[in-house]
Parts: C-alpha cells; sequence; structure tokens
C-alpha cells in the first residue's frame, strides 16, 4: 500500500478494498514516515476545511458568474475576437445559457436550445466549427447564433469539456469576428485547446462546490422550515411560515402557497395587503393558469421563461409592473396522497430553479402537507366546535341536553325563548344570561312541564329509547319584575334607561293551575307549608323582591300576576350516545309548530299542498327571506269580463269566477307552479318559485304547458255553459330573473315576485288585445322550450319604460301534435312577409301578407303588418330603423 502525494491519501482510504489497511500499515512505519504521512494526512484535512469554509461562504453564488466574466474577457483577448461568450450546458433542459445585463443594467439570464445552430451542433457532438462567412454555414440558426442586432461574420465555436469525459462539453464558447477582418485560424484553435481542459475543470469544480453548497444550505433550510411548520396549528400562520420557509429555501423572490378547496374548485391563498400585516384571501380557479394545471394534473412545472409558456397569464405582471421570469410549481400532498395544494416559487434570484431545488421543494411540500393537514384538522375541529355551538343556537328548533340524571347542561337561545324569555329586547338584555344560570342543572322536567317528560328521558337515558311524541300542550307563565339601576350607574342613563325589566319563568304547580313557581322551585316545599304562604301572599308580595322570592323559600304565585304561556309542540326525546356506544346524556327537542300552523294556513292560499310541505321541510326562510331566482311569470286575463256579467247578479257572478278560476288553478298547480294573486278578474302565477323546479330550468317549458291546458279548460268551461256568452282569456308569459319573498306589513304578508319579467309578461298579457291572440310568450320563454313549440312570431316590441327590444311569439300548439297543411302554408306566407317586411321591402311584404290574409280573413297579426306596411310607403320609416315596433303607451 503506497500513498502517492498529499491530497490522495483520505480519498484513498475511503475506498472499500482499502478500508481498514490504515491501521496494519502504521504498525510497520518508522517514525520519520509516520510525521510523513500525518502531515501529508493535515494537508488534505487543511484542503477540506477550506472547501468548507468555501461552501458555507455566501460569495460562492457569484463565484461561477466572477469566474466566467474574467474568462470571458481573457479569451477574447487572446483569440482577439469582437465579441465572446461562454454558455453552459444545462442537460437537465436540453438548454445552452449565459448571464448578462438588459438595457436597464438588470441581471438578465439568456437560454437557448441545444439542438439547434452552430451552438447547438457544438454541445451536443462535441466537435469544433470555425468558419469564415457564419450565416453560410449549413447549421447556421440566425435565432441562436446572431446575438439580436449584430452583424457575424466570422465565428469560431469549440467545446469545453469536464475531466471526467471527453464526450459531452459542459459548456460552449462562441466568438466572433476576429479583429482585423480576418478568419479564425488552426493556431487560434490550438491556442484555445491550451487552456479549455483548466477552464473546464475550473467550471466543473465551481458547479460542484455550488450544488454541495446549494444542498447543504436546503437541508439547513428545510430542517428550519419543518421545526417552524411544526411550531403552529394555526392554519394561517402555517401558510405564512410556509410561503417565507419556501422562499429563503428556494432562494426565490416571491413564494405563494394556494390551498385547494374541492367544494368551490378554487385555488386560495392568504396576501399580505399593503400595511403588510392584514391577510387577505385570494381566490383562482382551480383549472387556470400555471398553479391551476398543476392542481389538476398533479404534474410539477419548471418554467424557465413565463411568458413563452401559453398557460402564463401576464395580465397581473402588466398592472403592477413586476415581471415573472423563472416559476417552479410544484404539487401539496397530504398523507393519504391526496392532493390539498400547490407550492409557486417565482424568480430565482440565481439563475434558473434546477432539478436539485426540484428535490428540495418536493422535501418541502411533504413536510408542508402535514403541516397544513395538521392545521387544518385542527382548524376542522375548532370549525366543527364553534359550528356544533352555533348551531345549537341557531337552531328554530328548542334543543335541551341533560346529563345521565335528567338535569340541564345545554339550552339554546330557541328553547329559552320557546320558554318564554326575551332574548332580543334591549330592557332585558341581561335576561338569557339569568335564565341560563336558573335553568343549568334543573331536573328538565321541573321546569318544561310537559307530561310523562320525566318517564320518557329517563327511558331513554336508561335504555337508550327514542320518543317522538306529537302535538303536545306546554303551558307556563311569565312574572315581569321592573328593578332600578343604582344612582350611580343612574347619573350617566337617560331616564328611559334607568329602568330594566327581569323576566322570570313561572311553572304551573301540578295539582292546583292557579298557582305558579317561580322557576318551578316548589319541591322542597309540602302542601300544607304552600297553602299557609298562600294565605299571606297579599303581604308577602308587597315585601322588596328579595324577601319575595328567597332561593330557600320559593312562594306560590297567583295565577293573576302571571302572563300566560300556551305552546303547541312536537317532542322529542333521544339519548346521546358516545363512541362506546353507551349513553352519556339526553337530547330534549321540543318543536313550536304553533307558528307552522299558522304558515300552512297561508301558504295553502297559494302553494300546491306537497309545495307546502316542502316549504315548511326547509323552514319559515324558504319564504320570508328575500332571493333572487330565474323564474317564469303567467299573467292570465279575462276578455269582456263587464258584457259578460253585467245581467248577472252578484252572486251569480261570484260563483262564475270561482267556477273558472277553480279550473285554471288547478292548471297551474298541474304543472308545480304557485298561484301569486288574483287580480279582479285576472291571475298571476310563478314557476320556479318558491322552491326550484326539477329540472331547475323547465319552469318555461312548464309555464307554457299550464297555458295550452288552461287553453283547454277553457274550452272545456265554455262547452259546460251552452247558451251561454264564452269566455275569452289573455295570457302572457315571460321568463326572467326575479326577487321573491314575503312581502307586506307584520300584521299582512303575502307571497309575491316582483322584477322586469314580471312587468313584461303583464304588458304581453295586454298585448293579446292588439295582435288578437290567446297566449303570447317572450323570446326569453320561447328560448327555453322552444324544440317542444310550434309558435309564430309575432313582433319585435319595445314596450313603454323599456329602451330594449324583445321578441315575442304567438303560442300554437305543442311539437308533439301534428301540424296540418294548411296552417304550414299559412305560416310560411306569414314569416316571408315578417322577412320583407323587416328588409324594408314593403311592396313585398304586403303582397305575402294579402295572400295569408286569404287564407284567414280576420287574422289579426297579419292585419296589423298589411297596417304598418302601407302607411311605411306614405311614410318611409327613419334610416336606422330596425323593425321593432315601439309602445308609446300601456297597452
Amino acid at each position: 500500500m503506497t500513498f502517492s502525494n498529499a491530497g490522495s491519501v483520505l480519498a484513498t482510504l475511503t475506498q472499500v478494498n482499502f478500508m481498514g489497511a490504515l491501521t496494519s500499515r502504521v504498525k510497520s512505519l518508522p517514525v520519520p514516515e509516520l510525521v510523513c504521512l500525518l502531515d501529508f494526512i493535515t494537508a488534505e484535512f487543511q484542503q477540506f476545511i477550506r472547501a468548507m469554509d468555501l461552501i458555507n461562504n455566501e460569495a460562492l453564488e457569484t463565484l461561477l458568474e466572477q469566474l466566467l466574466d474574467a474568462f470571458t474577457v481573457k479569451i477574447g483577448q487572446i483569440l482577439q475576437a469582437d465579441r465572446t461568450t461562454i454558455f453552459l450546458v444545462d442537460s437537465n433542459k436540453n438548454q445552452l445559457w449565459h448571464k448578462t445585463v438588459d438595457a436597464l443594467g438588470e441581471p438578465l439570464e439568456i437560454r437557448l436550445p441545444m439542438d439547434a445552430g452552430i451552438l447547438g451542433y457544438v454541445a451536443t457532438t462535441g466537435k469544433s466549427i470555425n468558419v469564415a462567412s457564419a450565416r453560410s454555414h449549413e447549421h447556421f440558426n440566425s435565432e441562436v447564433d446572431a446575438p439580436p442586432g449584430y452583424q457575424i461574420e466570422t465565428i469560431l465555436c469549440m467545446p469545453i469539456f469536464s475531466s471526467k469525459s471527453q464526450d459531452e462539453p459542459v459548456a460552449v464558447v462562441r466568438l466572433l469576428n476576429k479583429a482585423g477582418n480576418v478568419p479564425f485560424n488552426e493556431e487560434d484553435e490550438q491556442q484555445f485547446k491550451a487552456f479549455a481542459d483548466s477552464i473546464g475543470i475550473i467550471l466543473e469544480s465551481c458547479q460542484s462546490f455550488y450544488v454541495v453548497a446549494r444542498n447543504q444550505r436546503g437541508v439547513a433550510a428545510l430542517l428550519r422550515a419543518t421545526t417552524t411548520l411544526g411550531q403552529s396549528l394555526d392554519l394561517e400562520t402555517t401558510l405564512r411560515a410556509v410561503m417565507d420557509q419556501a422562499r429563503d429555501l428556494m432562494q426565490a423572490d416571491r413564494s405563494t402557497l394556494f390551498l385547494l378547496n374541492r367544494e368551490t374548485n378554487e385555488l386560495w391563498t392568504k396576501v399580505a395587503k399593503a400595511d403588510g400585516t392584514t391577510m387577505v384571501d385570494l381566490r383562482i380557479p382551480a383549472n387556470k393558469g400555471i398553479a391551476g394545471y398543476v392542481a389538476s394534473t398533479g404534474q410539477p412545472l419548471n418554467i424557465t421563461d413565463a411568458y413563452d409558456d401559453p398557460r402564463f397569464d401576464p395580465s397581473t405582471d402588466g398592472q403592477t409592473g413586476y415581471r415573472t421570469r423563472t416559476v417552479l410549481c410544484m404539487p401539496v400532498h397530504n398523507a393519504k396522497g391526496e392532493l390539498i395544494g400547490v407550492t409557486q416559487l417565482i424568480n430565482k434570484n440565481q439563475g434558473t430553479f434546477t432539478p436539485s431545488d426540484e428535490e428540495f421543494l418536493r422535501a418541502f411540500n411533504s413536510q408542508a402537507g402535514m403541516a397544513l393537514q395538521n392545521s387544518q384538522l385542527f382548524q376542522n375541529v375548532m370549525v366543527e366546535k364553534q359550528y356544533q355551538k352555533d348551531m345549537l343556537q341557531s337552531l328554530s328548533d328548542a334543543v335541551i341536553s341533560t346529563d345521565l340524571q335528567g338535569r340541564v347542561v345545554t339550552i339554546n337561545e330557541a328553547a329559552l325563548e320557546l320558554l318564554g324569555c326575551p332574548v332580543n329586547q334591549d330592557k332585558s338584555k341581561h335576561n338569557p344570561q339569568i335564565w341560563e344560570d336558573k335553568l343549568i342543572d334543573r331536573y328538565v322536567w321541573e321546569v318544561v312541564p310537559i307530561e310523562n317528560l320525566q318517564f320518557r328521558l329517563e327511558d331513554s337515558l336508561n335504555n337508550a329509547a327514542r320518543h317522538y311524541v306529537p302535538e303536545q300542550t306546554l303551558t307556563l307563565g311569565l312574572l315581569v319584575e321592573k328593578t332600578f339601576c343604582s344612582a350611580e350607574t343612574a347619573a350617566a342613563k337617560t331616564e328611559a334607561e334607568t329602568e330594566e325589566e327581569t323576566y322570570i319563568l313561572a311553572v304551573p304547580d301540578r295539582t292546583n293551575p292557579n298557582l305558579y313557581y317561580a322557576w318551578g322551585e316548589n319541591s322542597a316545599w309540602t302542601e300544607e307549608v304552600a297553602q299557609a304562604e298562600l294565605a299571606n301572599s297579599q303581604s308577602l308580595f308587597s315585601l322588596p323582591n328579595a324577601a319575595r322570592y328567597h332561593p330557600y323559600c320559593p312562594l306560590p304565585i297567583p295565577a293573576s300576576r302571571i302572563k300566560l304561556i300556551e305552546r303547541s309542540l312536537n317532542l322529542t326525546v333521544n339519548p346521546l350516545i358516545n363512541p362506546e356506544g353507551g349513553v352519556r346524556g339526553g337530547l330534549v327537542v321540543l318543536e313550536d309548530i304553533s307558528h307552522e300552523k299558522r304558515m300552512k294556513n297561508t301558504m295553502y292560499r297559494y302553494l300546491t299542498p306537497g309545495v307546502v310541505d316542502k316549504v315548511m321541510a326547509l323552514g319559515e326562510g324558504a319564504l320570508m327571506v328575500g332571493e333572487r331566482k330565474e323564474v317564469t311569470i303567467l299573467f292570465s286575463d279575462i276578455r269582456g269580463y263587464t258584457t259578460l256579467t253585467e245581467n248577472l247578479g252578484a252572486s251569480d257572478v261570484v260563483s262564475l269566477l270561482n267556477e273558472y278560476f277553480e279550473t285554471m288553478v288547478e292548471a297551474v298547480f298541474h304543472y308545480e307552479g304557485t298561484l301569486d294573486k288574483f287580480i279582479g278578474d285576472a291571475l298571476m302565477a310563478v314557476f320556479g318559485a318558491p322552491l326550484p323546479l326539477n329540472p331547475p330550468e323547465s319552469h318555461g317549458w312548464m309555464a307554457v304547458q299550464s297555458a295550452l291546458d288552461m287553453r283547454r279548460r277553457l274550452k272545456e268551461f265554455n262547452d259546460s255553459r251552452p247558451g251561454a256568452d264564452p269566455f275569452r282569456f289573455g295570457i302572457g308569459i315571460s321568463s326572467g330573473e326575479v326577487v321573491s319573498g314575503n312581502i307586506g306589513s307584520q300584521k299582512r304578508m303575502d307571497y309575491t315576485v316582483i322584477g322586469d319579467a314580471v312587468n313584461l309578461s303583464s304588458r304581453l298579457e295586454q298585448l293579446t288585445k292588439e295582435y288578437g291572440c290567446d297566449i303570447i310568450l317572450s323570446e326569453f320563454t320561447y328560448s327555453l322550450c322552444r324544440e317542444g313549440i310550434w309558435v309564430r312570431e309575432l313582433d319585435k316590441v319595445r314596450v313603454k319604460g323599456k329602451n330594449q327590444a324583445v321578441g315575442i311569439y304567438e303560442l300554437l300548439q305543442n311539437t308533439s301534435e301534428p301540424i296540418d297543411g294548411e296552417t304550414v302554408r299559412f305560416l310560411e306566407l306569414y314569416s316571408n312577409g315578417r322577412n320583407a317586411y323587416i328588409a324594408r321591402n314593403f311592396h313585398k311584404a304586403i303582397s305575402y301578407f294579402e295572400a295569408a290574409l286569404a287564407m284567414r280573413p280576420t287574422d289579426r297579426p297579419v292585419e296589423v303588418h298589411i297596417e304598418r306596411s302601407l302607411s311605411y310607403l306614405e311614410i318611409p320609416p327613419p334610416e336606422d330603423w330596425d323593425g321593432v315596433h315601439t309602445i308609446r303607451t300601456k297597452p
């Protein structure tokens, strides 16, 4: 075993076949040779220490650039080139790159494909190219080989190899336009080759140092990031830490972590506002842009020039003045391998993002994914806890939970309000807390006197039984006590504010309905004591409040002092089950159906029973809260109502109208419409509200079918009255967005809809008089069901109060019903006439319309168009006439 020179001893010893050889070797070494060996090892360790110092030196980041700049200048000087550039080979991205500065002096990284031009040929083959006329060379590519705005003549392009391989260049040197306007010669090539190997070793060493240094700092940063991410369960803090640590780890200018919201299919993050501290939400679609591509495919993206990537949206840069150059975007997965977010790094400080960056970001994302999952789980737990608390408080039903003995544990505001506590009054704002303090730990049946409640709850607690008992009666009382605040407090308040009211729950005596007890606290009293106290009640009630209601001396309160409360309830008693399957408490739910009964009676006036049930299942808010909806409105009005009824008595008129409306309303209800209101001899119906239809967009179709059914029912109605004047009606139908809800005063409220669609359908119903039709649709309704109905285009009108014209159509019949040939011919003539009319060819339009009129002499739309055409022949319409007929007054 020999050690040839210093600097190789440790390298030799680390080889597998030399492991343990040093021990056996030094045993026989004389002292002078041992000293020499120690000197060799010491010298090599000193080299390692200096290398480690260099690796830890932050200036290493610029060392490679400084060396490249120096070599570039010197090579150009030696070979007398006008312009010299050293391109480094990036084999991972199949590119050649070098750094320069732009017109503003900002650093700029130039990247060129490694498979194009003379540069690409030298980089891929390792062969030199030296030509006097670069542009005539077969591999010349102006986009790669000629710098922008530079006139190239001679070129010498030579490879630089690493010490490990003479087949794959690590760099390519390009020299352009030798001084004296002469070509580069063989001597220039030889001069370059004399120092090319050394440059290759230096470049390779710099890159190796850079990779080691980068990895070392990356590991340290990753360790810091992991430590930071594990220190907080707050999602916002974790997001901020992730973004900061990722930016430092990857040495990027900006970093963003987007989290995936699967419910909305959005990527969202929190970004700092201008103050640098306030965080606001930023949301983008999960399938748009670079981040969206990574989120939707799960594939990472390493982009060297954002503006060359079609997925990049440069509009943000245009607004902010910031220029995005390089982007590294990678997915973040949770412990189950599910994608939960995307990290996006922008503009690496030095060069472009490397495969090493990708590996570190992948490792970082793995840690970030676990930290985010923990934060989200913690947040979900907190949200769920708050949600359950809010849900309990926001439930319209009264909910009371109990322990295993039946004592109250929690009680929501609805339960307090059901028992009589005013929860939203200024004068009694402290009452809810007082009531909770009084009711918690009390047996629930003592404060909620419902028959057999104790039996049912104990059965549920002992046997996990479930009970549902509808229409129970709850009778309670309220005692109102007025109190006044202290003089010190009163000085700062108005006279009205000094008076407060305390509401006390009064529970009736089980045997004497004329007696009540405050908070139901009468269990410690015998009947004899209660009777004795009752006898002295007049004198006792004159005492101060504290003496009246001593906590250990509950006194009976006469019914005359009590405000009676009666409720109709549905009672539900269920056990609360723990994860092991045992009972851990009870749940008493009291559903107040008093108001529900009143609501049902109200809704039956304009909804079918089935729809009423659905609305009630959704809760009162389904009608009470206004909301915007896409619906179809139908207006129907009786034509000639006065003439029809002038010879009838009042009772006969009412009877006849009831009979007529009975069948018309059935047509509305049969197609799931809502009867909005009667307006004299007219009715208004809504399709698509208060509940959407199935499918939701079918509201137009259902309204049209209802109108056709009303036409059929009208014929049957008239046939049932032989000899009487027949009823005729006009129907207008339009679709659009409306605001729906209960509108009115507290004393009287009605469900209705308001909006442009309502106004337009009313106008169309009145236009049936002008056009002599029974049913007119707007273009908005027609577009919803055009495939299923036969129509005739009547006109394009602009109604009073509106600037936008709307197409109107006469509803003929369903396409499922055959249409006769004569009608087809009539419609063709009418359509041709309309086309000529719109084209301002009024002579031709008149000829078509007159032919149509010969087939149907009383057709009013044809007569209307003939009259207008004749008028326009006398006084032509203006040049900007678009065929729209303006209704100057309300029809």
